[in-house]
């Protein structure tokens, strides 16, 4: 059984209702939802929008293959709504947004997936709910706990 830290992000449609749907589906076709972070509200990052974000971070266990959860992320996000994902930095409004962030203390680099989740350390919205469920998680390449890593990122913001 592997744990599995995934990021969520919405802004468009009922916000709230989109996280609570999508962690509805990933324990159905992924794993058990064993924990979930508060939700965050945050400024649209890499565009510009006049919507602003709900942002919460996921732990999974599942028997599941990194590729697999990849798969079925990606049809949870056209189920809910979403067209296209992102591609070469081209950010857009969207129902949902499900990004693998963490698999255990694997590392992966494949041209489809990069596991850890190579901007998350750069990202806020997605340090600070992943750092609230697994503040001691030893991140895999860097070797620093989320929270340490999290705190970094708080520092370097202000």
């Amino acid at each position: 059984m592997a744990k599995v830290y995934v990021g969520l992000g919405t802004n468009l449609g009922n916000k709230e209702e989109n996280l609570r749907t999508a962690v509805y589906l990933i324990n159905r076709k992924i794993g058990k939802v064993i924990s979930l972070s508060s939700f965050y509200e945050t400024a649209a990052w890499g565009f510009v929008s006049e919507h602003t974000f709900l942002n919460a971070a996921a732990c999974i266990e599942t028997t599941l293959s990194p590729t697999d959860i990849l798969h079925f992320t990606q049809e949870i996000e056209r189920e809910m709504g979403r067209k296209q994902k992102s591609v070469q930095g081209v950010y857009s409004d969207r129902p949902i947004d499900i990004d693998i962030l963490l698999y255990d203390n694997l590392t992966l680099q494949t041209p489809e997936l990069t596991i850890p989740h190579p901007l998350m350390t750069e990202r806020r919205f997605v340090m600070e709910p992943l750092a609230e469920i697994a503040p001691d998680f030893i991140h895999p390449v860097l070797h620093q706990s989320l929270s340490e890593l999290n705190k970094i990122l708080l520092t370097e913001s202000e």
